[in-house]
């Protein structure tokens, strides 16, 4: 009988954003291995961040990842790192999510495996956070990066905070590393036609769960200089339950008491095809739409 080949995705992020030589050495890792594919990167300059998508054979997976990280290590410091996102470390977070023949605890105990490895080889300390936490309290990545790496180096010093894996003890140029497991989220960003800080926050507000929006939604505001907009950013880490169409017109709602209109949104990463379907047979107005009608989903493997 063949072996069942288990597939596993990891999406690392790393802080860096700008400089395209940087990126291409970190990535490079992920490149050309037996087991990995390395899916899609997508940077971007505001938020100074990378967000890397690989999927394979767990072992695989894991080994190329902390390569990766390694180099990143290396190259970025967060020292003199500015963007719009929060961030904790050179690699910021490196969630795993079961994609076949993979159930949720080999995706804990592969993030478990993966911290350790970290720590040892990198000398940066690690927290598992969602569904590999080791505390209810570190179940959420907002409460695990709170402070960002500026604030890192005092909250390593409680008790309460000491690493799940490593020292307690700031890596002087990378931080510390967070490490997942998860079912796959999507990550999309809503552009407003205002420079208003104060107005995307109060929308932002209106829809994450934190302060009694979705539940599956966590969400805040960012301004886009250069572009002269802002954004609400956001994870929905359910979509099954919390649908994209449903916060977009929800912020498309908030915002009209603002006199602020939505000028066009962004998924970051790669996206769940049954997420787009929802949102499809929504705006379309399609009745007994499913995965079963798109033409890709019957090829077969």
């Amino acid at each position: 009988m063949a072996e069942v080949k288990k597939i596993v995705e990891c999406v690392p992020n790393f802080s860096e954003g700008r400089d395209l030589n940087k990126i291409e050495q970190i990535v490079a890792p992920l490149r050309g291995k037996e087991g990995v594919k390395l899916l899609n990167y997508e940077a971007d300059k505001d938020y100074n961040r990378v967000v890397v998508t690989v999927i394979g054979e767990p072992e695989a997976v894991k080994n190329a990842v902390v390569e990766a990280i390694g180099v990143a290590s290396k190259l970025i410091d967060l020292t003199t790192h500015e963007g719009q996102h929060s961030r904790m470390g050179a690699t910021d977070v490196v969630p795993f999510i079961p994609i076949k023949n993979m159930t949720m605890n080999e995706c804990v105990q592969l993030a478990r495996e993966t911290g350790e490895m970290i720590a040892n080889q990198w000398d940066i300390p690690v927290f598992l956070y969602e569904n590999a936490a080791s505390i209810p309290e570190r179940q959420n990545l907002a409460n695990v990066r709170k402070g960002q790496f500026e604030g890192m180096a005092e909250k390593l010093k409680q008790p309460e905070w000491k690493p799940d894996f490593g020292e307690s003890k700031l890596h002087p140029t990378a931080g510390v590393t967070g490490v997942a497991a998860r079912m796959p989220l999507v990550a999309y960003n809503i552009d407003l036609d205002t420079d208003n800080i104060e107005i995307v926050n109060k929308i932002a507000k209106c829809i994450r769960h934190s302060n009694g929006g979705f539940r599956y939604v966590k969400a805040g505001g960012i301004s886009i200089v250069e572009r002269g907009i802002t954004q609400v950013t956001m994870n929905i880490t359910d979509y099954t339950k919390t649908s994209i169409y449903r916060v977009f017109e929800t912020v498309k709602m908030e915002a009209k008491r603002y006199g602020v209109n939505v000028i066009g949104s962004e998924v970051v990463g790669l996206v769940p095809m049954e997420a787009l379907i929802d949102t499809a047979a929504y705006y379309l107005g399609l009745t007994n739409f499913s995965m079963e009608k798109v033409i890709e989903s019957n090829l077969g493997e």
